[in-house]
């Protein structure tokens, strides 16, 4: 599809410096890169380009066509005018033709490429690694899965069937004017290397401008999602003139980026009829000079060629634009797809581990930091042990709850699973084994059921589910609402209060029956009373399971069986919890601080 507008680019960059013919290597690497996609649909792209070849067979034909009615009138016999006509009907009825196969195919094809892309974008967004999401914002990666892709729509669609259509055009109609004359049509020759410094210049700034554009359109995505998903937060703290002003800033940012490139588009568009007008001009001169031994008819037709070039060309340059909009667009694309996926060289898979846990000299940093977030973690978990993960926030508790489930990978120390190295298991396998309720739960724009069985989970059994969401004492807010657990829940469970919503995310944990069981402030978002019948269905859940329990709330965790409290990424106390309390250390410490007003209570964070 792209091999017409290919060539013309390389064509153009072919006389730029050393400088400009990396960056043309560059973008010959993408156009090729691109093409890999329309190898799969060839034969309809062999229909389109037959289509188009159709068509492009016409413009000279008419000219031809000219030439023989003027010629015809002229003679005495006119011999043949009575089939002008059907003449005249077969070619629109020829060009009719042309026109419906190469849209309909290249259509089939465009399409088809963009399917497939968006697909591999999303893919690739299942297997990026966690690091790349902590630095890179939703708002640019939505953008490049919608606009950017919608940028390549344009160069596979109306951008590449203009190249082609029009490029065939063009090539028609100069074949056309060299068979008739090809000492005039040199003309055409002696302007083609100002026209390809010309395209080759503003190619290079088209392409700088639309990737400045594509990123404002990502940072203009990026602050409205912020907003919506954030609206309640906006609203209580008075941050609607804030969030409009961060907006307009954005929004602005894409204006000028828009007008950069319309401005751009305008000038080169009269530059380029301008240098055409002057080559045609000449032309005439040289014509009326040139050709006083020629038919009326072959003059009229060389002329009528001759204006019918400067529209194909004017559109093929306009174009241009388009496709270098559609390099930019697929360079950030093919950067996602070019990312490093997950590590994930595993052979190791149990069917259900013991849930034995072991740290050895395990330390940690996150990429970019500075300093350790771990550090020398020697820890030995028993299998159906809960372990209490405690300390002021940054300490890295959830950070060795992160390192279990593999989100990010470590290379100093080891963590050991049933006595293998986590990292030997395949992911898939190895998260198998864990179930994850966070503080923050994530809940998705379909039913409660479908909440709780979601995933691998989904196909469970209806009653499996309805006792799972028993358990978590969920039914009890279910069982009144008006589709019971088919009611959807918006998005984010966004109809359901936080209670409620940290409930299913219990109930889901409880349904997938993994052998480790990780909390991370599963508790917070609980009233008293939902918190003591949470604590029960938890402490159920727990007995057969190792669990790992990262707290604030002391009164979560009395009952743990080691209690590990973590300070600057070092484990500094561990024992039970009445062990802590007679050490009168950190722990003793933080226990006061919680109970100091509220004696009585566990309601209370530090």
């Amino acid at each position: 599809m792209f091999a017409q507008a290919l060539e013309f680019i390389r064509l153009s960059n072919s006389r730029c410096n050393m400088t400009m013919q990396k960056k043309t290597q560059a973008s010959s690497q993408v156009y090729k890169r691109l093409l890999t996609y329309v190898k799969p649909q060839r034969g309809y792209f062999a229909l389109s380009i037959l289509g188009f070849v159709i068509y492009s067979s016409t413009q000279p034909l008419f000219a031809a066509m000219i030439q023989t009615i003027i010629d015809t009138l002229q003679s005495e016999k006119r011999e043949g005018m009575f089939y002008m006509p059907l003449l005249f009907s077969g070619l629109i009825i020829l060009r009719g033709i042309g026109t419906f196969l190469g849209n309909y195919y290249l259509a089939k094809v465009s399409t088809s490429i963009i399917h497939t892309l968006r697909c591999q974008i999303f893919d690739q967004y299942t297997r990026l690694p966690t690091a790349y999401f902590d630095s890179n914002n939703s708002g640019f990666m939505i953008s490049r899965i919608t606009n950017n892709v919608g940028e390549v729509t344009k160069a596979t669609t109306d951008s590449v069937k203009t190249i082609i259509r029009e490029g065939l055009s063009a090539l028609g109609l100069l074949a056309y004017l060299f068979y008739l004359n090809w000492m005039l049509s040199l003309v055409f020759i002696c302007i083609a290397p100002v026209i390809v410094v010309l395209v080759s210049y503003v190619s290079r700034r088209l392409r700088a401008i639309s990737k400045r554009l594509q990123e404002s359109v990502g940072d203009m995505t990026h602050v409205t999602s912020e907003l919506v998903g954030a609206h309640r937060v906006v609203r209580s703290y008075g941050g609607e003139a804030y969030e409009r002003q961060r907006f307009l800033s954005s929004s602005d940012n894409n204006r000028r980026q828009a007008l950069k490139m319309a401005t751009t588009t305008a000038i080169h568009s009269p530059v380029m009829q301008l240098i055409i007008a002057i080559a045609l001009s000449f032309m005439m001169y040289m014509a009326l000079y040139f050709m006083q031994q020629a038919s009326v008819g072959e003059f009229v037709s060389y002329l009528t060629a001759a204006f019918l070039l400067p529209r194909p060309i004017r559109q093929l340059t306009d174009a241009n634009g388009e496709i270098q909009k559609g390099i930019a667009a697929a360079e950030s694309l093919f950067a996602i797809l070019d990312e490093a996926c997950e590590i994930d060289q595993g052979q190791y898979q149990a069917e259900r581990s013991s849930g034995a846990l072991e740290f050895r000299h395990l330390s940690f940093k996150y990429e970019g930091a500075d300093d350790y977030a771990l550090k020398d973690i020697n820890i030995v978990v028993q299998p159906g042990q809960t372990v209490a993960l405690v300390g002021a926030s940054g300490g890295g508790k959830s950070t060795m709850a992160n390192l279990v489930s593999r989100f990010y990978p470590h290379d100093d120390g080891e963590i050991l699973l049933d006595g293998v190295e986590i990292q030997d298991y395949t992911l898939a396998n190895l998260r198998k084994q864990i179930a994850l309720v966070n503080q923050q739960v994530t809940l998705f724009n379909d039913t409660i059921a479908n909440n709780i069985a979601y995933g691998a989970l989904s196909g469970t059994p209806r009653d499996k589910i309805i006792a799972a969401a028993t358990d978590a004492y969920a039914m009890e807010f279910i069982n009144q609402l008006p589709q019971g657990i088919d009611t959807e829940i918006g998005e984010n469970g966004v109809k359901l209060s936080g209670g409620q919503r940290q409930r299913l995310a219990l109930a889901r944990a409880l349904l997938k029956d993994a052998p480790i069981l990780i909390l991370d402030e599963a508790t917070s978002a609980l009233d008293t009373e939902s918190e003591r019948y949470i604590q029960a269905a938890l402490q159920k859940a727990m007995r057969n399971r190792t669990t790992l329990v990262i707290a604030h709330r002391l009164s979560t965790i009395e009952n743990a069986d080691v209690i590990l409290v973590i300070d600057r990424g070092r484990i500094i106390e561990q024992g039970r919890h009445q062990e802590l309390l007679e050490k009168n250390g950190a722990y003793a410490r933080l226990h006061n601080m919680q109970f100091k007003e509220q004696p009585h209570k566990a309601d209370d964070m530090a």
